[in-house]
């Protein structure tokens, strides 16, 4: 990677080398442009880094490579080649009262492990919240009991939910579950799970197979840096941003830290997809202190992974469980060799254990070797492996992994993006800690792609763009056409490049 006396004088300046940064930086590469991209890591991908340790590669919370916006999978084969992908099926399971349910539901197997009278009190509940659903459905647990009835919601979402977001499920607003558990409810999961398998693409969370880099999805972001290095860009590792100048209602340069020394690089853009709460912080002149109110309310969810090595006998075929038990703490587990052969060794496989803190509390806090005794000692609680099987641990951890949606977010994320409309316009946020919008990649690498287009005279709007909408299965649609979701903001059509 470049220092920064490689720097041209005055190039478009990107926070981040995640999905979103890279994007950017690669289209403006395909412009001629020659852009400078700050990653305070020591890696590229960010959240979709492949993290590296004695061999053993670690997705950091699995990114199954699947997307209905022909542009961004188009993306992905330009930068990788077809032979670096591998199509994978796609298996997930929930644990259950001591039982590992089938998800997507099969008959058979909830019939088998909940039993038929567990079974007949679902549906009844599900009809009862189908007759007299909640009034309000504007917090998340309201939302779910609307769709799946109370008694399946208590069982199958609640313990999970709450190991995620460390509050209440009532706490939350209902815009995370429109993001992550849209188009489907106890309904259609029953006529899925009774009728013949077939490809379930019009809704997320039933997506039977996915494309993924055999290294894992750093793969595809140290490919991407590659290039864009290869077309005359700066990818500089280890370099924190901390100030945006702003002269005149625009950035004109950035200060950032390298290895100690603080750099100013003279700047005709900056695309950040740094959390928004530090991007506000690092507008100089300081902001109103409306705006940094707003900023300091906004929140993140941190986790960390231990990733356990064990027997390839001890393997399970799910890309990961869901963990819906109250006697461990872990909310998820992966097998990393169901993902990709190549992420793992032979004779041996390694699990992930997904833990959802706060940075800062006490088992953010914990010694690593503490972290793989409990995470060892859960596995074993849980059946799936015995403690004396795991041969060596590993702990990862991801500061502000996720956006934190609680009711006042959205009012928080409005106000700081009309001040940067209003005040300094060529300051673009992108992606998931961007725009705080808790979404996918894909997100993040489109709202890079458009945000480039406008930055050559196209005028989309990126706080309107949701990936998954259905208006990508129709004939594209039109400016306000809301793809049926009832979601606030319009979802604009792709526009060809300006050239």
């Amino acid at each position: 990677m470049a220092s920064p006396d490689d720097i041209p004088s005055a190039p478009v300046v990107i926070a981040g080398a995640g999905p979103g940064g890279l994007t950017a930086a690669h289209q403006l590469t395909k412009r001629g442009e020659h852009p400078v991209v700050l990653e305070a890591d020591s890696v590229v991908g960010g959240i979709s880094r492949t993290v590296l340790r004695e061999g053993w590669r670690f997705d950091l919370g699995g990114h199954r490579f699947f997307t209905k916006v022909p542009e961004v999978e188009a993306l992905w084969h330009e930068i990788l080649p077809a032979g670096d992908f591998l199509l994978r099926p796609r298996m997930s399971r929930i644990f259950y009262n001591g039982k590992y349910l089938d998800y997507p539901l099969k008959a058979g197997n909830a019939l088998r492990n909940v039993g038929l009278g567990e079974a007949i009190m679902f549906g009844l509940s599900y009809i009862w919240a189908r007759i007299h659903p909640p009034k309000n459905e504007d917090n998340y647990e309201n939302w779910l009991v609307a769709r799946f009835g109370w008694r399946l919601y208590r069982a199958l979402f609640k313990t999970y939910t709450e190991k995620v977001w460390g509050v209440e499920v009532s706490d939350m607003p209902a815009d995370w579950a429109a993001q992550r558990v849209k188009n489907l409810d106890l309904r259609k999961a029953v006529i899925n799970a009774i009728l013949p398998k077939r490809k379930q693409t019009d809704i997320t969370s039933l997506i039977e197979e996915f494309q993924y880099p055999k290294y894992g999805p750093g793969m595809m972001w140290e490919a991407c840096a590659g290039k864009v290095e290869a077309a005359g860009g700066t990818v500089v590792m280890e370099a924190r941003l901390t100030h945006i100048h702003v002269v005149d209602g625009r950035a004109q340069s950035v200060t950032y830290d390298h290895h100690g020394t603080a750099v100013e690089q003279p700047a005709s853009h900056v695309i950040s997809t740094m959390p928004m709460r530090e991007l506000v912080h690092a507008l100089d002149p300081t902001p109103p202190a409306h705006v940094l109110a707003a900023a300091d309310g906004l929140h993140y969810r941190d986790y960390l992974t231990v990733a356990l090595v064990v027997p390839e006998s001890r393997s399970f075929p799910d890309n990961w469980i869901y963990i819906h038990a109250t006697d461990v703490e872990v909310g998820r587990i992966q097998n990393y060799g169901s993902w990709s052969p190549f992420l793992v060794k032979d004779g041996r496989t390694c699990l992930g254990l997904e833990y959802f803190v706060f940075e800062g509390d006490t088992m953010w806090e914990m010694a690593d070797d503490d972290l793989i005794a409990l995470g060892t000692k859960e596995l074993g609680v849980l059946g799936l492996v015995e403690p004396g099987d795991v041969e060596r641990g590993y702990v990862v951890r991801v500061p502000k992994a996720y956006p934190y949606y609680d009711f006042t977010y959205k009012a928080n994320v409005e106000t700081i993006r009309s001040y940067l409309a209003e005040s300094v316009p060529n300051v673009h946020p992108v992606g998931r800690n961007g725009m705080h919008k808790y979404n996918n990649q894909y997100h993040s690498m489109y709202t890079a792609m458009l945000t480039v287009e406008n930055m050559y005279g196209a005028s989309h709007d990126i706080w309107a763009v949701n990936v998954e909408e259905e208006y990508h299965e129709n004939d594209g649609g039109g400016a306000g056409r809301s793809g049926g979701t009832g979601r606030d903001a319009p979802i604009l059509p792709w526009r060809a490049p300006v050239s």
